[in-house]
């Protein structure tokens, strides 16, 4: 059945490091359309991304009242203030690329606790976040589709 394919798809982009890298071949090798196997891998990659900008900061937060973790929480911050003020201009693009790069660890959930590390702004680096996802996903299905079909996977 394709709902179960589709759920997988969905599924897999959620996990981290996997992400979408891993769910459009793995639609693609199920012999799923890349139009939807695309649109619900992004769906599911971009999903957790709020949730990661809008946490991290607290849960630090939150952590660095426990005087165990007061020194790793206050390094991490500042290590990412200085971080962010070394992009300047050019931090969203930079956050937008390395996210859109498909490598394992280069994804969206990497890029939001970047960006939430460096004290980026929110809104400003959900879009550069999706951008990225979106342009990883149309690199992974070109290379999906295009590697697969080559070797006779692609049903």
């Amino acid at each position: 059945m394709n709902f179960t394919r589709y759920l997988w798809v969905f599924f897999v982009s959620m996990l981290p490091i996997v992400e979408l890298r891993g769910a459009i071949p793995i639609g693609v090798g199920m012999g799923l359309p890349f139009i939807p196997v695309y649109l619900i891998a992004a769906f599911g990659n971009i999903l957790p991304v709020p949730v990661i900008l809008f946490l991290v900061k607290p849960v630090l937060q939150f952590m660095a009242k426990f005087k165990i973790f007061t020194k790793l929480v206050n390094f991490v911050l500042e290590k990412g203030h200085a971080a962010g003020a070394k992009f300047g201009d050019a931090k969203y693009w930079a956050l937008f690329t390395f996210v859109a790069i498909p490598l394992p660890g280069t994804g969206a959930w990497t890029g939001s606790l970047a960006a939430a590390l460096l004290d980026l702004d929110k809104g400003k680096s959900f879009i550069a976040v999706m951008g990225g996802v979106l342009a990883a996903g149309i690199i992974m299905g070109i290379a999906s589709y295009g590697l697969l079909g080559a070797i006779g996977l692609v049903f």
